[in-house]
């Protein structure tokens, strides 16, 4: 597996201290929920991570600027004629979580909400906490949902990105799969939180 290009900057993912925990929040769901995630939250970011050829629009109230469409498939290994997660898409992602002011709260949704999305949560909070052990990190997005199974390609390529020493791989690892099921359990990852336990 190859290494970006260039390096990544955690300049991208530097931001103020958190100020209020609703704004700050990660709301984690399915495809089928996520028009009235965004609603309820009054988010202004979306993150969506999903098959290529099932894009959705971009929800009301959302300006499109501030939604980043991922595709890729659900997959922790290269397949042919499939999508795997690349370090690229990492990259894309922690750029967005960047510019994201958390001024509003961040809904990050692939099909099911199980593990695309989980996985982007779980990078998301690390790259924006990164004083927060990311086992703590991991804890808690099982303490939120029984379904959180973090795509673990996914989180490796993070892993190496933020130079985290194997440290985020471990620590999904260490909460295992999830409950079985064909549509996750939705839930809200408050980094205030986060900030708390630091």
């Amino acid at each position: 597996m190859s290494r970006i290009s260039r390096p990544f900057s955690r300049s991208v993912i530097a931001g103020d201290e958190v100020a209020d925990r609703t704004r700050s929040a990660i709301h984690v769901c399915s495809l089928s929920a996520l028009a009235d995630t965004v609603a309820a939250s009054r988010a202004r970011h979306v993150m969506t991570l999903i098959n290529p050829e099932t894009f959705p629009d971009t929800p009301q109230g959302v300006h499109p600027d501030r939604h980043l469409k991922i595709g890729m498939h659900d997959i922790v290994e290269v397949v042919d004629g499939m999508v795997a997660p690349s370090d690229e898409h990492v990259v894309e992602l922690l750029e967005f979580v960047g510019a994201w002011d958390r001024q509003a709260p961040l809904v990050v949704h692939c099909w099911a909400g199980i593990s695309r999305s989980t996985a982007a949560a779980f990078i998301t909070a690390c790259a924006v906490v990164p004083a927060a052990s990311e086992t703590d990190i991991a804890a808690r997005l099982r303490q939120l949902s029984v379904t959180a199974t973090p795509n673990r390609r996914l989180v490796s390529l993070a892993d190496d990105v933020l130079g985290r020493q194997g440290r985020m791989v471990d620590a999904v690892d260490a909460i295992g799969p999830g409950r079985a099921s064909p549509i996750g359990v939705p839930f809200v990852l408050d980094l205030f939180d986060l900030h708390s336990d630091v």
